[in-house]
């Protein structure tokens, strides 16, 4: 996508280094931050520099290939792994990048793994592209179906950031409103704050003001009452990990928005990509690890002053503790639909469209 008039992805190879967008650092000053060790790869992921399921992988990967860079044997190989894989536990991308690496450089003789590392990390990042752009193409269709019943612009609501700040490019969430928007359908985005993080707020926003889309900031608990006064029209969300019954994990406040648009009768679309599917796990409450991340993000915010300056300020009292689950599941009961790259499944036959994949 484009951030004013020059094209970018959220990760990308220049002159031989990784480089990544701070998104920590969004929407108030854009950084490009140029990964040079393993340790910082780590960092950007668990510190979220970068994030959303399908960059972590993506950036795991260019993790791996500058480990092997400094030392490609086997217990480098192995070190880079085992380092990468405790940066983020919820999103399945992290573990299938990493095993994925593992499989194409753990035959190759050392010497080989560095370049071969490279060729597989930039594979794996125009893979998630091509991902990324079919699913935006299918949600189109449900998109297309719903301006041509109601008339008027199609309102989305979505939650957190399932852009292609979250991605390589295109986004998840967001690729089916980018393909919607560049077909000429009339659209207005309901964009939730997403507490804690304000991801957003921060990101979301960020991405539609930049594309010229129609959208407004909400808080989170606006969602509900918009659906109770019919101002939805459907839910798009992202996923950092789907059962292969259809449950869905992400980020926290989306089973509530799951709730709501059960209760009214709208249509709650989760945009899938493949990778982001654990084909070993059934049940999602009971099975997937739920982050909790540093009280902190809970007491402060981030923002900018009048004059000018960004900064951190804090919210609550400094004697109150602060409880930070990162993501929660939303059963596949409440879900309409899961968009993947081949096409629209119902939670429960996501298999017929995935029959290569072991379960």
């Amino acid at each position: 996508m484009k951030v004013g008039q020059d094209h970018y992805r959220s990760i990308w190879v220049e002159g031989g280094a990784v480089r990544i967008i701070d998104q920590t650092r969004l929407p108030h000053e854009f950084i490009v931050v140029t990964l040079d060790t393993l340790g910082q790869a780590a960092t950007a992921i668990r510190d979220m520099w970068v994030r959303g399921a399908p960059l972590i992988g993506a950036t795991a990967a260019y993790g791996v290939a500058i480990a092997m860079r400094d030392d490609p044997s086997d217990a480098g190989l192995a070190r880079a792994c085992a380092t990468l894989i405790k940066t983020r536990p919820t999103a399945v991308n992290l573990r299938w990048a990493l095993e994925e690496m593992a499989r194409v450089l753990g035959p190759l003789a050392p010497s080989a793994r560095a370049g071969a590392a490279m060729a597989r990390a930039a594979e794996i990042a125009d893979e998630d592209v091509a991902i990324n752009a079919a699913i935006g193409d299918h949600g189109l269709q449900i998109i297309r179906a719903i301006a041509g019943r109601k008339g008027g612009p199609v309102r989305i609501l979505t939650h957190c950031n399932a852009g292609w700040l979250a991605t390589v490019d295109w986004g998840t969430a967001t690729a089916p409103i980018y393909k919607a928007h560049q077909a000429g359908i009339p659209l207005h985005v309901w964009v939730d704050e997403t507490r804690p993080r304000n991801q957003g707020a921060h990101l979301t926003a960020w991405e539609m003001a930049g594309s010229g889309i129609s959208h407004a900031l909400i808080v989170d608990n606006a969602g509900g009452h918009l659906m109770q006064h019919k101002e939805v029209d459907m839910v798009i969300v992202g996923t950092d990990r789907t059962t292969a019954r259809g449950d869905v994990c992400n980020k926290i406040g989306t089973y509530l928005k799951a709730l709501a648009a059960h209760d009214n009768g709208v249509p709650f679309y989760v945009a899938l990509p493949s990778p982001t599917i654990d084909w070993h796990l059934e049940d999602g409450v009971a099975g997937v690890p739920i982050e909790e991340r540093s009280g902190d993000e809970v007491s402060f915010v981030q923002g900018k002053l009048p004059d000018g300056t960004v900064t951190r300020l804090r919210i609550s009292p400094e004697a109150t503790p602060a409880a930070n689950p990162a993501f929660d599941v939303t059963p596949a009961r409440l879900v309409t639909g899961l968009i993947t790259e081949r096409g629209v499944a119902a939670p429960g036959a996501l298999a017929g469209l995935f029959p290569d994949h072991p379960r």
